[in-house]
Formats: C-alpha cells, structure tokens, sequence
C-alpha cells in the first residue's frame, strides 16, 4: 500500500487538469440553463486520473470492517453473516421494479412481500403484518403508533404512558417520546431482570403499553413475563416487544405467545443482511388477532391466486395516521429476508437460536476467569462482562477494544448497558464456527495477559490500524467536518476548516 496516498483526501491527490473520465459526444442538441439555476463560480473538484481514483476508494474500502473479512462481536446488533444467494436473488432484473407500476406486472413482487408477512407470522405468533417501516426504530415508532390508534379508538386518550425497562435500548424510550407518548422507567433487580414488584406501583389507567426485549439487553431472558404481561394487561395496557433480540428464539419460542400484542422485527438482524454504517435496514412490525386494522397501508393481500395492494388510507380511520411509507417497504431488504429462510426451511430455522445460545455461553465461561462477570449463569445470545477481573492496573473496556484491533477483530459494544460501569458486551451469532470463537478466546486472554505485564501496549492501542488511539472527547466536540482548499502557484492545499 502507498502510504503517501493512503488516509489522504481525494481534494490532495488532485493536480489541475487531471481528467478521469472520457465523456461520448452528446446527442442531444445545446440547452442553455437559466441564469437562475447556474453557479456563480465554478465548482471545486477534485481533478484526478481514473487510477489514482480507484487506488483511493480501494484502500478506503480495505479499511472497513465487517462480517465478510473478520469476526464481529457486536452485541445487541446480531451482526450475522448475509449469504451470498441473498445477494444474488437481489440482484435479478427481474425485481427491478418501478412502485407505481400495475398490480397485474409485479404479481411476483406482491407474493414476495405477501409469504414474508405469513412466515413472519408463523415465526413470531401475531396475526398479521406490515412490512414498510425501513428500519428497527421506524418500526418501533410505527408499533407505538398502532396502539396509540387502538386506545384512540376506544375514547381511552388518557393512556399516555409507556413503561421501559432501565435496561432497553436507547430507541425504545426515544421512540415513545417521538410518538409524544411519556416514558416511565422500572428498575431491574439484583439478577438483571425486569423487578416485577417496582413495576407494579406503576401501572394504571394512563398506561398505554410496556416495551421489552426479551431476551433482554444483558442476554437474560425474562422467566417472570408471563406475570408481567397479565399486569400489564389487567391495567388495560398492551405489550410491546421490541425484536431486536429475536433471534436466540428464532424456531424456538414466540412472542406473541408470551403476552405480547404488538412487535417489530429487525430483518436486517434476525434475517441477515448486515446492517453497519447505518443502512440498510427493515422494521417490520406485527400484531395480535384484534389489532389488524391498526396497521399502516400500504399492505398486501392475497385473493384467490391473485395479490393486491390494499391503499385505502382516507377510507380506514384507525390507520390514517399511522403512515409511515408511501410503498411496501424496503423491498430489497424484504426479497434478502424470504431468500433467507427459504434457504434454512422450516427444519434448519429452529437451529438459529439454540446454535446462537450455544456460542455465546461457550465464550462467556471460556472467559469469565479473566473478565468480570456481574451476572452469572445461562444467557442467550448475548452476554456482558463488566471489564477485566484484573482492574489494579488501570486498563479499562475501552483499552481492551483498542487491542482487539490489533489482532483483527471488530470490538465488542462497549459501555452499554448502563447498567455496569465497564461494560462489555459481546455477540457471535450462530454463524461462527467453533475455531472462529477460539481464537477470538485466544486473543482476549492474551490481552488480559498484557493488561497484567504490559499495561501501556494495551492502554496505547490500537498500533497497527491506520489512524492510531484518538482523543475520542476532543473528535466529538470538535470534529473537524469541513476543509478549505487554497491555490497557491496551480498547488492546491487543503487546511481544516
């Protein structure tokens, strides 16, 4: 690799009159734009050959990580890895579609879409589903939507309150309050689960529903939820499930048979198609007999052999108002989702989450000799230490996720929960095999090796990466977001702005 060329801007690799493309003459005749739509001066682009263009968009793309070049750990994200038939099933012409076209030339679509939402069904226990929310809190948003619907429905407006755990994920209590909903919180016990006795002073006639995940954050899954949802239930609220930890159950126990009346599933976790940098991602959100009329439009359906779009949105007042897309969803993400389970069948999907399980609790007792442990026996998919056993030399989680760098691996999700000081949480999926997970042991007792002789190598890392250890509170205060480029005798050089 050219390191004079590696970590720099496109705007300094460019020479004036370096030129990357070759343009075919136009066939259109010369259309002047109106003065009101031109630029006052000339645009300031890179000037660059085709070569060094590539070399640098290559060495960038080398440098990221993801499930396809390493082991990613991530907790609570469920980075599993996406099959190479997803991509090439989302890739036939065949599905490049236009939304608007007739019902009668994307019958193959509409089924596409139509056999997710019964297989989402048949997996999760609801009744029916909706598949346009693009992304996990989307669908978070669009759940607390449909039971703020149902309430409004029944002349209930008072039940503006919605109980979340201190240990729920951020967009839990965000989506509640994007939904203008207001967020109570119950505490957790001694054992990392939902304390069943400080929810009950909490519940009322102003409750509209209580959001969990189960299993929760810490990877415990909640053996009292079927008390809970009786008591959730018995004060006339509902029962959210947020699916971002859907996957440890996934072919083994259902939500919806556990009390739960409306959830969302993340295909881009539970489903594959890795969803780091952002994007992509679907939110899905389903619901219990009962509450199919609360569902967003779009939606398809199936008549006889034939599939359609119902889009009555003025007609249907229950679900006016919970629009969230004006087509069926990410669809992309749809069409990776079904290729996924048609790949695992019926059989194979009841392995996803005891294998899931098996790992995470084989990595959690390979390394609780050397990792804190706050919360002891069976977890699920996920687990989290609370740092090193060793603390007397001063290296912390974050020093422990810098090292890892240096031995090729993506760093576990660190500082969350909340609920421990040096949080460390760490997720391997089903996918991994058994001497993928040994070496990730393998390279977590060698740092708590050093962290114990060698302090500073683990304190001072990553040193093999790039960009080495940054002033993580100085990049997020001041970030340096723009440039300015000067010219100076045809040189151009950039200075932060």
């Amino acid at each position: 690799m050219n390191n004079k060329l590696y970590g720099k801007l496109i705007f300094e690799l460019s020479h004036p009159g370096r030129k990357g493309y070759s343009l075919p003459k136009s066939p259109f005749k010369h259309h002047e734009l109106p003065m009101a739509l031109r630029r006052t001066k000339a645009a300031v682009l890179p000037e660059c050959d085709e070569m060094t263009v590539v070399r640098h968009y290559t060495n960038h793309s080398e440098n990221n990580f993801g499930v396809d070049n390493g082991f990613y750990p991530l907790g609570s994200c469920t980075m599993k890895y996406n099959p190479v038939i997803n991509e090439e099933i989302a890739a036939l012409p065949e599905f490049n579609l236009h939304p608007l076209q007739p019902e009668s030339t994307v019958q193959g679509a509409l089924e596409v879409e139509y056999r997710l939402q019964q297989m989402l069904c048949a997996l999760t226990g609801m009744a029916d589903f909706t598949l346009n929310p693009c992304a996990g809190a989307h669908g978070e948003l669009t759940g607390l939507m449909t039971i703020r619907s149902y309430h409004q429905s029944r002349g209930d407006t008072k039940r503006t309150k919605v109980i979340v755990p201190d240990s729920a994920h951020g967009t839990n209590p965000a989506s509640a309050a994007v939904c203008g909903l207001e967020v109570v919180e119950v505490k957790s016990n001694a054992d990392g689960l939902v304390d069943v006795e400080d929810l009950k002073p909490l519940l009322g006639d102003d409750v509209a529903a209580m959001m969990m995940t189960n299993p929760n954050t810490l990877g415990l899954f909640e053996r009292e939820i079927p008390e809970i949802a009786r008591l959730v239930h018995d004060c006339g609220g509902l029962m959210y499930y947020d699916g971002a930890n859907l996957n440890p159950l996934l072919g083994v126990a259902r939500p919806g048979d556990m009390g739960f009346d409306v959830m969302h599933v993340n295909l881009h976790k539970t489903f594959s198609t890795p969803h780091g940098g952002g994007g992509p991602g679907s939110g899905p959100v389903g619901v219990r007999k009962g509450l199919e009329n609360f569902l967003p439009k779009p939606h398809v359906v199936k008549d006889g052999l034939v599939y359609h779009v119902e889009n009555n949105l003025g007609d249907c007042c229950e679900t006016a108002g919970n629009h969230v897309g004006a087509f069926l969803g990410n669809f992309a993400i749809i069409l990776r989702a079904l290729t996924y389970l048609l790949s695992l069948g019926k059989e194979n999907v009841k392995r996803v989450g005891p294998l899931a399980t098996l790992n995470a609790n084989y990595i959690k007792e390979s390394l609780k000799d050397d990792y804190e442990l706050p919360i002891t026996g069976l977890c699920k998919h996920e687990f989290v230490f609370n740092g090193l056993c060793d603390k007397t030399m001063g290296v912390t989680t974050l020093d422990v996720a810098k090292r890892l760098l240096d031995y090729g691996y993506h760093a576990p999700t660190i500082y969350f929960p909340l609920l421990f000081h040096e949080a460390m949480m760490i997720e391997p999926t089903e996918n991994e095999s058994k001497e993928t997970i040994d070496g990730f042991i393998h390279v977590m007792h060698r740092i708590a090796r050093e962290a114990h002789e060698n302090p500073d190598v683990v304190k001072s890392a990553p040193h093999d990466t790039p960009i080495g250890r940054v002033d993580d509170v100085e990049a997020a205060r001041h970030p340096v977001l723009t440039f300015r480029q000067i010219t100076n005798n045809g040189e151009r050089k950039i200075e932060n702005g």
